[in-house]
């Protein structure tokens, strides 16, 4: 009994003098010794914050900036406003083997291009360059509509090289059905050493049949192999309890072959998934929009297998929230960023 008083007596001391100094507790600390429900002080990185680069509610499409040091706590850039008066699309960001930031996104779905962007910095985006995917007679994908949604970048450092997944329907919406089509979209992909050589007939990623959209992929944390996080877009009931939520998949290389999903990561009702790791690198962070700009929830956990567990935030009681965000931000993709980049972006764009 007074071991327990003793570690009890110590957190709390180590959780004072963090707010006293403006340091966070040990990230040790704060695993083993904070109670359930009790309050927290996220760890900070010395050199590490993450860039939000998303559209609004207000401003489809658009390009805008949040950024965090902790990873939990959002603060949005340019007093709200665009940060770029070119870009339109799901922002997704890469960093190619050159170390420059690669941007990709659309007009919209019937645009027949993908279109690229380039930045040394994160400040300034140029136009990069443009593919156009032929959607016709694609292995497995009979009758492709001339659509494409959410274009995703990935670069795969092993192999150098650039993966760009998007979705696309077969089958088009009606009045009285209008879920077909959704529940028609299929993750297609190419891969290139440079966004310039493009030449690839599309393929789709995923070998079983099911809805998916906004894939992207990521490094398995098991140690070999990737997963695929994507959102079933199959329409929630009975028979598909696990419809619009988002979940993961993994495989052995880059393009497969990926294995049957896993449950739900999300709620039902939630898109446009994004992943950062935590800046003490004990955690996975999966942010996802409940939308249409409703607000975004996080799931959390250790590993990508999991467990996972939804996070409290955006609750309107601060007590109980362990993350924030501002309102009204809708799909994009987050990145770890080092913190003389965060400090340079905060100087170009002034929060509010």
């Amino acid at each position: 009994m007074g071991r327990s008083r003793s570690r009890r007596a110590l957190a709390r001391l180590l959780l004072a003098s963090a707010a006293v100094t403006g340091m966070a507790a040990p990230a040790a600390a704060q695993t083993t010794t904070v109670p359930p429900g009790a309050p927290e002080t996220p760890y900070v990185a010395p050199d590490r914050a993450y860039l939000f680069a998303h559209m609004t509610k207000e401003r489809y499409g658009v390009l805008h900036y949040s950024v965090s040091r902790d990873g939990l706590h959002w603060q949005q850039l340019n007093r709200g406003a665009p940060v770029s008066s070119d870009y339109h699309g799901h922002a997704s960001i890469a960093r190619g083997g050159d170390g420059r930031y690669y941007l990709v996104g659309n007009r919209g779905d019937d645009d027949p291009l993908i279109r690229f962007w380039v930045s040394d910095d994160l400040v300034r985006w140029t136009p990069f360059g443009t593919y156009r995917p032929r959607l016709q007679g694609i292995a497995g994908l009979a009758h492709a509509m001339q659509r494409i949604g959410a274009p995703k970048l990935f670069y795969d450092a092993p192999s150098r090289r650039f993966l760009l997944t998007w979705h696309t329907p077969t089958v088009p919406g009606t009045p009285d059905d209008p879920e077909r089509y959704w529940a028609s979209q299929r993750t297609l992909y190419v891969s290139s050493p440079d966004l310039r050589r493009l030449g690839e007939a599309p393929r789709r990623l995923f070998g079983w049949e099911m809805a998916t959209i906004d894939t992207f992929v990521v490094p398995n944390d098991a140690g070999t192999g990737y997963c695929a996080v994507f959102k079933d877009e199959r329409y929630p009931s009975y028979e598909w309890t696990t419809g619009k939520t988002v979940r993961i998949s993994c495989a052995p290389t880059l393009t497969g072959r990926y294995a049957p999903p896993g449950p739900p990561l999300s709620p039902n009702f939630r898109e446009a998934p994004t992943l950062i790791r935590s800046p003490d690198d004990r955690d996975w962070l999966l942010y996802y929009e409940q939308y249409a700009g409703t607000s975004y929830g996080l799931s959390k956990a250790p590993r990508l297998a999991g467990p996972w567990y939804q996070v409290s935030g955006n609750s309107g009681v601060p007590a109980w929230d362990r993350y924030t965000m501002p309102a009204g931000l809708r799909h994009g993709s987050m990145i770890a960023i080092s913190r003389r980049q965060y400090d340079a972006l905060v100087a170009a764009y002034p929060p509010a």
